[in-house]
């Protein structure tokens, strides 16, 4: 077998640790997965009302999901932060290091696991959604271009909590840093339009990195206009996980010679 193999055969066995691992202890995925849920009835049914008042018409419902399913996205970091900590901490690493298996297996493992979770994660928000009312009138094509730019933000996001999970000295923590991340699509337009904000607030909104990425699922998903949101959102995706892949890669490599 080539080195190409090793690693990919490598990585395969690490997935499923990593899998099931998550299927013995769900309680963390579920977790994840019921908070963007529990924001969206929260924010239609006893906020709709009034934030729905200001969007210039139409159902809250169709506006308010794409931005919490971006949430979903994101809350799938705590997961992989979470994971790869422990795994730092319990001392496994050390004895995978003792092993002939491809250092990149480790990272990819839970990189790719996390990955699979927040996929089935973002299906239950948007069927949750659905039966809340969601209805999109999106193509087949602009559908897989919406879950192409969901499965590209989760992957940058990914492999930032993978070198997140690598530097927190205990999983509390690995798990505390990530929530900024769940938490800023709000100053975005994920919930309200950035025109509605203050000054400061609106330009911070219009220009971090999950604004345009909210922009073009709406515009996907609802028919409403794209822009250069979507090459602004493709941008960020890309910046992110060479970021991410790059700084998880550097601080594992590290910590091997110590």
């Amino acid at each position: 077998m080539s080195t190409m193999s090793y690693a990919v055969s490598d990585s395969l066995t690490m997935l499923r640790r990593n899998l099931k691992h998550a299927v013995r202890y769900p309680s963390m995925t579920f977790a994840v997965v019921m908070m963007p849920v529990m924001m969206l009835l929260l924010f239609n049914y006893a906020y709709g009302g009034a934030l729905g008042a200001g969007i210039g018409g139409g159902k809250y419902i169709d506006y308010v999901t794409p931005g919490i399913v971006l949430m979903a996205a994101t809350s799938g970091a705590l997961v992989t932060a979470v994971g790869v900590c422990v795994d730092m901490t319990e001392g496994i690493v050390n004895r995978f290091r003792t092993m002939a298996i491809s250092r990149s297996a480790f990272l990819t493992g839970h990189v790719v696991g996390s990955l699979i979770q927040t996929v089935i994660g973002l299906v239950l928000v948007i069927g949750a959604a659905f039966a809340m009312g969601f209805r999109p009138d999106a193509t087949p094509v602009e559908w897989l271009a919406a879950i192409g730019l969901l499965v590209f933000v989760t992957l940058a996001l990914t492999w930032l909590a993978a070198g997140i999970g690598l530097v927190a000295k205990t999983p509390e923590s690995a798990s505390n840093i990530p929530m900024p991340l769940q938490f800023l699509p709000f100053i975005g337009s994920a919930i309200v339009p950035p025109d509605s904000m203050p000054t400061a607030l609106r330009w911070f909104a219009e220009y971090q990195p999950f604004t345009p990425i909210i922009e073009t699922l709406r515009g996907l998903l609802m028919g409403t206009p794209i822009g250069t949101s979507a090459l602004s959102a493709l941008a960020w995706c890309l910046a992110l996980t060479l970021t991410g892949y790059l700084w998880a890669r550097t601080v594992f490599h590290r910590t091997a010679r110590r």
